[in-house]
């Protein structure tokens, strides 16, 4: 049998797909893969630990950063709340203040806290809003309410001047500053601070939670506001110096214009005094104030806001004040009438008041200029004498004041009204007075000779004259011409003390007056302002004067007054016919006696000279037709003049200053009343009469004159028993 395997055809599939050679076997080829180096385990943790640290400050930060943001956010959406309508937030002062006007209605002083009235940054001057800009906050426009960039720099300015970093520059924008004048919404309360000084201090803190709660309330701001009106609200409520607050307060108190119609220079120099008001107040010291505008001009130069020759033009042309600032804010006279009205409308007045006042301005220039005058040409320099004038009409009415010889000066030592000093042979008038009204004739006579009188508790007393020599028997005119003593303590001891008293009581001199016989030499104290408002009484015919200054007050915006005059004539004190003939008296003082000097060409001129124990005092009282005026002049310590009277220096102070004040007054006459035979210098006996040494003597002559005829010493020409011719 045969294999059935044999001669076994292929399979057609075998055909068609033939089966691989088998390969040979081979040995596989070991291949070594060489070892990857070994990584070093620190540089790993190094690493590793690195991006640890970022990724945890990152996760970190973003979270702190969003809660910041979350809560700068809620704060400023709070602080957002709490902001009122822009118009409430114009005028924030905590004072009031008051305006004062002249007799013709012009503002001449100012005085507590001043606001001019709302303005916007879009009225006021372009000048004045650039000049702003380009002091404090260059780029106002372009922040959101913190300038970054102007901290940092101011930071650096300060490290470099060895400042701590929020010491002197604190890179504050106006915004900033804007929050800080509101003291970040929280209103002054009496109640809760000690004073509105230490409100302001409270505000004005520089701790660094007080800088950033100021930044998020500027954020609030740049908010609520547009910045126009972030802008009005810095330009109204800035404290602008000399009691000025805000860009209307200023312009009107520096230049006398309102704010809308500043020059550059002008807005340069308001500008300018914002960072130290008080020290760069052009009132306080115009150059400095000057040269600190040149510098706004140049910044506002180099912002852009002027070309350079603008610049070039407003420097060679500075700003200046207008004349009402220039005198200090009324000076003397402003402070009397403050001193005069109610304290709640005045020194301390939380309302805006207008007080019209009696001053007249020109007449003020002339007491100033004519004291300047006689200060430059007649006393030696370096003298400490002072000298106070006083101008009044004859119903009392102040028209003009000086305290001393610093004109320009406010809130100092008023010599016109302060000083009380004793009043000399001034004081005469007052006791010739009394004999007029008590029926004595100006050409009655008595005895200049040597006296003493027994002074009970002090003994006996002697006066004297002035010049230590004596003129025997002369009239009362003589007597009060030539300023003798011994003849008016005779009158005086004559009508009775207490009557002269009572008749200088009555024309105003209020002040405690002497007991003694001395009381006919002036040994009391007055003001000058009393004597003065005493002598006009006389001039006004016999009526007692109130002097005054304050017209009326209203308060602003009010047509109707609170309140009106509190002075102006009184009642009469001596008749008419009385008062007529001691003018006539007074005239012959100036045309014939002591107060020669203060005689002028063309006017009819009545006073009197005093001059005190030592020449401590020195003064001269007198009047025209139109006006009255006083002068003292003397040392604050009492030191006495030297080689001064009453009838020199004195004399000539009023006789420049009434020159200048009657420049175009017409001239009229005196009202004065010449006794029958005046006219010819020795009387005739039968117009002559002695004067009683005593009141006994006085009431006797007194009931011979009333029932007629008599004898004994009533007789007009008898001698009085004891009394030499």
């Amino acid at each position: 049998m045969s294999d059935s395997r044999k001669g076994k055809r292929p399979l057609v599939a075998d055909r068609r797909y033939p089966k691989k050679a088998a390969r040979p076997a081979t040995r596989k080829k070991t291949v070594k893969r060489r070892k990857a180096p070994a990584k070093k385990p620190s540089r790993n943790i190094f690493v590793r630990l690195v991006r640890w640290v970022v990724r945890l400050v990152w996760w970190i930060t973003w979270r702190v950063g969003l809660t910041v943001t979350a809560a700068i956010a809620l704060a400023v959406g709070y602080f957002w709340t709490t902001l009122p309508d822009v118009n409430e937030l114009l005028d924030g002062r905590a004072r009031g203040s008051v305006t004062l006007l002249d007799r013709e209605g012009a503002r001449f002083a100012w005085r507590g806290d001043q606001f001019g009235g709302a303005v916007m940054a879009g009225t006021v001057s372009p000048g004045l809003k650039n000049a702003v800009i380009a002091t404090e906050d260059k780029r106002f426009y372009r922040h959101f309410g913190v300038s970054p960039r102007g901290v940092a720099s101011a930071v650096r300015i300060n490290m470099r001047e060895g400042r701590g970093p929020l010491q002197g520059h604190g890179g504050s924008t106006i915004t900033q500053q804007t929050a800080k004048l509101l003291c970040l919404g929280v209103e002054y309360d009496p109640r809760d601070w000690e004073s509105e000084a230490a409100y302001v201090a409270d505000c004005r803190r520089g701790s660094l939670q007080r800088k950033a709660k100021e930044a998020i309330y500027a954020m609030a701001m740049e908010a609520k506001y547009s910045k126009d009106e972030i802008l009005s609200i810095y330009l109204n409520r800035a404290y602008m110096g000399a009691g000025a607050y805000g860009a209307e307060a200023a312009a009107q108190r520096y230049f006398g214009k309102p704010a809308a119609t500043l020059t550059p220079a002008e807005g340069a120099m308001i500008a300018g005094l914002l960072t130290a008001p008080s020290r760069l107040a052009p009132t306080s010291d115009l150059q400095r104030s000057q040269d600190r505008a040149a510098t706004v001009l140049r910044l506002m130069g180099e912002q852009g806001f002027l070309s350079s020759a603008e610049v070039a033009q407003w420097q060679q042309d500075p700003a200046t004040l207008s004349p009402a600032a220039r005198r200090k804010a009324g000076g003397y006279f402003a402070d009397w009438v403050m001193s005069t009205g109610p304290e709640f409308f005045t020194r301390n007045t939380t309302e805006d008041v207008i007080i019209r006042t009696t001053l007249d301005q020109r007449l003020q220039r002339a007491a100033e200029e004519a004291l300047q005058q006689v200060f430059e040409t007649k006393v030696r320099e370096g003298s400490k004498a002072q000298a106070a004038i006083v101008v009044m009409s004859a119903d009392g009415a102040v028209r003009a004041m000086v305290g001393g010889r610093e004109t320009r000066v406010a809130g100092v030592f008023n010599r016109a009204i302060q000083a009380e000093r004793q009043t000399g042979s001034a004081f005469k008038p007052f006791v010739y007075a009394a004999a007029l009204e008590l029926g004595y004739s100006p050409l009655d006579t008595v005895e200049d000779a040597p006296m003493t009188i027994d002074i009970p508790g002090s003994g006996p007393w002697s006066p004297r004259n002035y010049t230590n020599t004596y003129s025997g028997r002369v009239t009362l005119t003589q007597a009060l011409a030539q300023s003798l003593n011994i003849p008016a303590v005779k009158v005086s001891e004559s009508v009775g003390r207490e009557l002269v008293r009572r008749v200088a009581t009555d024309f105003g001199i209020d002040n405690e007056m002497a007991d003694g016989p001395a009381l006919a030499l002036g040994a009391s104290e007055s003001t000058l302002l009393d004597m003065t408002g005493a002598y006009a009484g006389i001039l006004n015919g016999g009526s007692s004067v109130t002097p005054y200054g304050l017209v009326d007050l209203r308060l602003q915006g009010d047509s109707e007054p609170l309140m009106g005059t509190g002075g102006g004539i009184g009642e009469r004190v001596i008749r008419d016919e009385a008062a007529a003939q001691l003018i006539w008296m007074m005239e012959q003082v100036v045309s014939q006696g002591t107060g020669a000097r203060a005689q002028f060409e063309g006017r009819e001129i009545a006073g009197k000279t005093g001059t005190t124990q030592a020449a401590r005092d020195a003064w001269f009282v007198g009047f025209t037709a139109d006006y009255v005026a006083g002068v003292w002049m003397g040392y604050d310590d009492n030191t006495p003049l030297t080689g001064v009277t009453g009838g020199g220096l004195p004399a000539e102070i009023w006789r420049e200053t009434m020159i200048r004040v009657h420049e175009g007054v017409p001239a009229r006459p005196l009202p004065m009343q010449a006794p029958v035979g005046a006219s010819r210098p020795d009387p005739a006996p039968s117009q002559q009469r002695d004067i009683p040494r005593t009141t006994e003597g006085l009431i006797e002559m007194l009931v011979r004159d009333i029932l007629g005829g008599g004898s004994g010493p009533t007789r007009p020409n008898d001698r009085i028993p004891g009394e030499s011719r």
